[in-house]
């Protein structure tokens, strides 16, 4: 039986064992990862983790698309974060080992990279929301990494959507875009570069799985 320590001073029982899982949001995610990584547990958990609150897990990799809050990072920034904070300000800080594994492979890859803080938000971070919590000291907003109970965690997320290009929130219901014309570029935007992002995410955890396994 092992606990997940955080910050507020809770603990999550745990139960599972030594086993590294790899969480993902989306289908799109969970395919181009386990591509990658043939044989390492991946989990699809859904938009805002709907499909896996209620999971524990021993160590995990959270890997995905995330969003932008400041403008100076661009798309194609990886984020690998010493610490995540979700909106309601439970702090959780990544164990160091997987983080020194997935920032060693990010470098050697030559990929910018960030290590300040991810924002777990149970809603979409747009408009001018991005750049409050930027002053706060986040450089990019996810929905799932956050809610993940685990008893060792480390992300490794992409910029996808920026300040400076930001996605419309219709795009968590695709098909509802179906009817709405002007946004069918976004969407072409969003196949090429989502496809793009989710293949350097992809490189790093394959170069770092080694290390990973390891620990």
């Amino acid at each position: 039986m092992r606990w997940r320590e955080r910050s507020s001073g809770t603990a999550a029982m745990d139960t599972s064992t030594e086993t590294l899982t790899i969480v993902t949001a989306t289908g799109f995610e969970a395919a181009a990862i386990g591509r990658a990584v043939p044989g390492v547990r991946v989990v699809r958990g859904g938009v805002g983790l709907v499909q896996a609150r209620a999971e524990r897990y021993d160590v995990v990799v959270s890997c995905g698309l995330a969003g932008g809050l400041r403008a100076d990072l661009p798309t194609g920034t990886i984020v690998i974060p010493h610490e995540v904070e979700t909106d309601n300000g439970e702090r959780i800080s990544c164990d160091p080992h997987l983080n020194a594994a997935l920032v060693a492979a990010a470098t050697q890859l030559g990929h910018g990279l960030s290590q300040e803080k991810l924002l777990t938000s149970a809603a979409l971070v747009i408009g001018t929301s991005r750049s409050l919590w930027a002053q706060r000291g986040f450089v990019a907003a996810d929905m799932e990494t956050g809610f993940v109970s685990a008893r060792r965690i480390a992300a490794l997320r992409i910029i996808l959507d920026t300040p400076r290009y930001e996605l419309s929130p219709l795009w968590l219901k695709p098909a509802s875009v179906v009817i709405r014309p002007w946004l069918w570029s976004q969407g072409l935007w969003l196949s090429r570069e989502g496809a793009r992002c989710m293949r350097i995410v992809s490189d790093v955890l394959k170069l770092a799985l080694p290390q990973l396994i390891a620990q």
